[in-house]
């Protein structure tokens, strides 16, 4: 009979085997969180868990757990390669326990770590991971997933609705007041379907050890948060997404990592997941560690990763957090504190190689899964067809857009005239990327004000300013994001320790706000000129980009047959622009413009001045056209109409 030692060696090597262990090393196993991390398993009819996990400077690696009463010594693994990988079977145990990996440094130093490839971790403060099985859960979304690959992307509409799952609502009765993924899937899907959003994106899914981090500094890459349920619970919360017709995207953060001592920083003592460098591993203002991304097996972990999510919980796309700080080497840093690349440039050549290799293999094996890069800078190409020169994600956040908009919006209307160029910026670049309109959560914390209160004037005139700037924003080439609360006049600061401020939807303001909101969705997924072309001028051209003096804007979208086409007209100042002559195109000379939305009506909480149902081209030349109409132009006023 073959001695224990021997026995393991033997059923170790049969589950990892030298080709994982190889393909791992060239960063292209793209299953490896099948085989590292804790797996129900059985060896020779008896059932138990498989452990495995990358360590390769390790002297000795115990598992450890509530199974064995933390018994340091009892479960020693076996290295099973040059790669550095260890692995155990251990016979008995069961799905639900609590389990780490001891790590004996080479200096003789005892490392506590949670499993990087563990599904499921303690509740915080624990740190433990604890075993699970994903297996057996009963998806209802075959539909859902085979058309979204069917879908070309750029042509759909997308409303993003950003959201914070423990600050959306706060339970009375629930754990420190959080709703399970379930409750929350419930109440969430009530509310998406009555606003019509077509995605959420849910930040802080993945495991981190700190509330306030938003989930930006992670310690579980595989692991849903245990904050809310188990992985079972919010596999449900994204079936339910899927069967209201809702995609979901995850926030994902690959720039950096939490340095907790359980988390991934100096994982085996030595700096494995980071570079040893500090200049090349830490960020200086951020107190976390940054992934080094010439490393084969690091690169493996973070691809892997995605596609976990992708496959086993169907998540439909990746928003990554802070892409331009892996970009660029001195993000952040101040001299001294970077390293040049091998150019002498401060790019990040292993970064741009790690985005290429990232999206080809997601993107090029799943086409209706998106990637979207949250990206500040002017760093070119970095959305489009993957294999080319650009990075290949999917979106870019339009950060410069975001920015304009802001500052426009936070204007008296005295002073708007004077940088009315602003607001029109953004169409001279549009044609360059894949852009997404963010009014995300960073736009509403640190003394930002939230997006209401951003706005000039008394409080009528406030919410009359976001009214117009909302419709500025759906009608603007590109998808939409709008965090929550936003969408009905949310008037605080976001803040992750409360929920939302649904009681002021009791507020005739609050009530408007939402209802238009609501309408402008409604129009943005019924007319494919809002959402069908927004990468060229075919689907936008300005009837009026240049009249400063009236701080009016007025332009067209366009559908890829030319019809159903509509006109925006924005007013704003709060000054009523009576017979307001705008321009139009010769192809609608013949025709009416039919009133689809006016901003100013009572319903929304405006004042309730009117726009003619329907108003007639006239041959009055305007802005070197032949033709055009006249509107009365409510204050603050938005108009849409259909031709």
């Amino acid at each position: 009979m073959k001695g224990g030692k021997e026995m393991t060696e033997q059923r170790t090597k049969v589950f990892i085997s030298e080709a994982d262990q190889y393909l791992f090393s060239q960063a292209t196993h793209y299953d490896i969180y099948k085989k590292l991390g804790a797996h129900v398993s059985e060896e020779e009819g008896v059932e138990g868990i498989y452990f495995g996990v990358w360590a390769p400077n390790a002297r000795a690696v115990h598992v450890i757990g509530s199974f064995n009463n933390w018994n340091e010594e009892e479960y020693p693994m076996e290295k099973l390669g040059p790669v550095g990988i260890w692995g155990l079977f251990i016979p008995g145990v069961k799905t639900g326990e609590m389990y780490k990996f001891l790590i004996t440094a080479g200096d003789g130093r005892k490392l506590y770590k949670a499993d990087p490839f563990a599904n499921y971790a303690e509740y915080r403060p624990g740190t433990a991971s604890i075993i699970t099985d994903l297996e057996g859960f009963e998806w209802k979304d075959t539909k859902w997933m085979v058309s979204r690959d069917a879908k070309n992307v750029y042509r759909q509409p997308m409303a993003i609705y950003e959201c914070h799952i423990g600050s959306f609502m706060k339970h009375p009765n629930g754990k420190e007041g959080f709703y399970t993924y379930r409750e929350f899937a419930d109440r969430l899907a009530e509310y998406l379907k009555e606003m019509k959003y077509t995605h959420i994106e849910l930040m802080g899914v993945l495991e981190h050890p700190y509330d306030g981090s938003w989930g930006y500094q992670v310690t579980g890459y595989y692991a849903p948060t245990s904050r809310y349920g188990t992985p079972k619970d919010f596999m449900y919360l994204v079936d339910k997404m899927h069967g209201i017709g809702v995609g979901v995207i995850l926030d994902w953060v690959p720039a950096h990592f939490a340095t907790d001592a359980h988390g991934l920083a100096e994982f085996d003592g030595q700096c494995i997941f980071e570079h040893p460098d500090p200049r090349l591993g830490s960020h200086p203002d951020w107190g976390t560690k940054i992934f080094n991304y010439a490393k084969p097996e690091v690169k493996n972990f973070l691809i892997a990763n995605v596609l976990f999510w992708l496959r086993e919980f169907h998540i439909d796309g990746i928003r990554v957090d802070a892409v331009a700080s892996m970009l660029y080497l001195d993000y952040g840093k101040q001299a001294g504190q970077w390293v040049p690349n091998k150019y002498g440039g401060h790019e990040n050549l292993e970064a741009i190689e790690f985005f290429k290799h990232l999206n080809s293999v997601v993107r090029g094996t799943y086409p209706g899964f998106i990637t979207v890069a949250e990206e500040s800078t002017a760093w070119p190409n970095v959305s489009g067809e993957i294999g080319g020169e650009g990075l290949g994600f999917t979106f870019k956040w339009n950060m410069g857009w975001m920015h304009d908009f802001c500052e426009y919006m936070k204007l008296d209307p005295l002073y708007r005239k004077g940088s009315h160029n602003t607001l029109t910026f953004a169409m001279s670049y549009n044609h360059a990327e894949k852009y997404i309109l963010p009014l995300s959560h960073d736009e509403v914390v640190h003394l930002k004000c939230s997006m209401v209160n951003k706005m000039p004037g008394y409080q009528l005139d406030k919410y009359a300013n976001l009214r117009v700037g909302y419709t500025y924003m759906f009608g603007h080439s590109g998808k939409k994001l709008l965090f929550m609360g936003q969408d009905f006049g949310q008037e605080r600061e976001w803040s992750e320790e409360r929920e939302l401020d649904w009681f002021l939807l009791g507020e005739k303001n609050n009530q408007g706000l939402q209802a238009y909101v609501k309408e402008l969705l409604k129009l943005y997924r019924k007319y494919p000129a809002l959402y069908e072309i927004d990468d060229s001028w075919d689907g936008f051209e300005w009837m009026n980009a240049n009249d400063g003096e009236n701080s009016v804007y007025s332009f067209v979208r366009k559908s890829s047959k030319g019809t159903n086409s509509l006109l925006f007209v924005l007013n704003m100042t709060p000054i009523k622009r009576e017979a307001y002559r705008v321009p139009v195109p010769t192809v609608s000379k013949k025709k009416k413009y039919k009133l689809l939305l006016n901003s100013d009506e009572e319903r929304f909480g405006g004042w309730g001045n009117e726009i003619e149902k329907e108003i007639p081209v006239e041959a009055v030349p305007c802005q070197n056209r032949e033709f055009s109409i006249s509107v009365d132009l409510p204050p603050y006023g938005a108009a849409v109409f259909l031709f």
